[in-house]
């Protein structure tokens, strides 16, 4: 043990998707000297819009155009949901800040203050959200004033139909027409995938292959949807080359992760983080933790699947952000739900045969994506009386309990929001 290397922070941050990075935004902000860890992050599954609160209740699927009265609605309805842990206003600057930190990492996003934007889903259908990155805004703007539009998808690239979404949208949008080309930027293949085309887009004599090929077929477009293979490093860039070699508002339409807006969103917040003086671990995991004597946590980092210590976080407060199953912040036994890091109680059903419903499809959802940590007011994960189990460690995100972040609409909102949340309570302790 001795020749393990120790750090010593002040904050360790558990997570690496949207919570966590919202988390260590919000440190760096606040000058918190801040440890991450993290393996996969589960942005890359992002479509890149940032969902605030788009349904409630669940079961009527009522879907709401201004977000902050769903939100009073949400709270009063369930006042246990993670939202009525902030005042609304506390929610609101969560949410602008974040967006600022987004524009400093080359990532900006547009929002209509009080209202939701319809915008276009990677399979034609239409949904609202809150804030869109500036790749896909134009889109919204050519769906709400339904202008010419082509619509352009590529042979060998796999669950993306420009006809399917040129068909779903008529009825509402008549001047809108599909396109399927070959890609000129990549040599034949009998597959493509985003990332590949999004990489080859950012050497200027594919652009110009591409604009090429698409020219002949515009007509009298106002506006021109891709796939989200706009580049990952500079997508700004190739965007307004194309739409200058090609004279039309270009925008684009979300693939099925994982997604090139989720990676542009991880690689960006990773550079934008470093810069001020995050330090990630990254693909890392926490193998345990223990609380020492004088109240800091002693945390044991290495690979999964491995009890083998690479080396130790000393830190005075942790906020766990790893999500749920699929970060493994939580595990599903034959029996019970488990925290698997601290052992803290989880809220769940209280016998497996609840978790879910007999119908899939069912509109109420199932019981098992209420599932979580319980939390004070402080964030503080509580045991089964309301009793904060530390005082020194919180969460944030879908770890939580008491909320259906993919049936309601609120993921990213519920992200950024308790990670706000969670790193005031903790700057509040220093």
């Amino acid at each position: 043990m001795t020749d393990i290397k120790t750090n010593h922070t002040k904050l360790t941050i558990i997570g690496t998707g949207m919570a966590g990075m919202a988390a260590a935004c919000f440190a760096s902000y606040n000058r918190i000297d801040t440890i991450q860890i993290g393996v996969n992050s589960g942005m890359i599954y992002s479509s890149g819009f940032f969902d605030l609160m788009g349904i409630h209740p669940i079961d009527t699927q009522l879907s709401w155009n201004n977000p902050w009265q769903a939100i009073d609605q949400l709270v009063a309805d369930m006042p246990n949901h993670p939202y009525a842990r902030l005042r609304k206003s506390e929610i609101e600057t969560a949410m602008n800040q974040f967006l600022e930190f987004m524009e400093a990492a080359d990532r900006p996003y547009m929002f209509n203050k009080n209202q939701n934007t319809e915008v276009i889903t990677p399979v034609g259908t239409v949904k609202r959200t809150y804030a869109v990155p500036l790749s896909m805004w134009a889109g919204a703007v050519a769906l709400k004033e339904r202008h010419s539009c082509l619509i352009v998808d590529f042979v060998g690239l796999k669950a993306f139909s420009a006809k399917q979404i040129a068909d779903m949208l008529t009825p509402r949008w008549p001047k809108i027409r599909p396109l399927r080309l070959s890609f000129p930027a990549v040599g034949a293949s009998a597959d493509l995938y985003p990332e590949q085309m999004a990489r080859a887009l950012e050497v200027e004599a594919n652009r110009i292959k591409l604009a090429d090929a698409i020219r002949p077929y515009l007509g009298d477009a106002k506006s021109l949807g891709l796939p989200a293979i706009l580049g990952i490093y500079k997508p700004r860039q190739v965007r307004n080359h194309l739409e200058e070699l090609l004279g039309v508002n270009i925008f684009e339409i979300p693939t099925i992760p994982p997604s090139v807006p989720g990676i542009r969103l991880k690689e960006a917040l990773e550079v934008f983080l470093a810069g001020r003086g995050v330090r990630l671990i990254p693909q890392k995991r926490i193998l345990f933790a223990k609380r020492q004597k004088n109240g800091k946590f002693v945390l044991s980092v290495g690979d999964h699947g491995s009890d083998e210590t690479e080396q130790i976080i000393e830190t005075d407060g942790v906020i766990l952000a790893g999500g749920r199953f699929l970060g493994m912040g939580l595990y599903a036994g034959r029996k019970q739900i488990q925290e698997p890091l601290f052992d803290l109680p989880v809220f769940q059903p209280g016998d497996r045969a609840y978790w879910h419903q007999s119908n899939f499809f069912d509109t109420k959802g199932h019981q098992i994506s209420q599932a979580g940590l319980e939390i004070d007011h402080s964030f503080r994960p509580t045991d089964l009386k309301g009793k904060p189990v530390y005082d020194n460690l919180f969460a944030a995100g879908s770890i939580l309990a008491h909320q259906d972040w993919m049936r309601q609409k609120c993921g990213a909102g519920l992200a950024i929001a308790t990670a706000y949340g969670a790193v005031k309570a903790f700057k509040k302790r220093l």
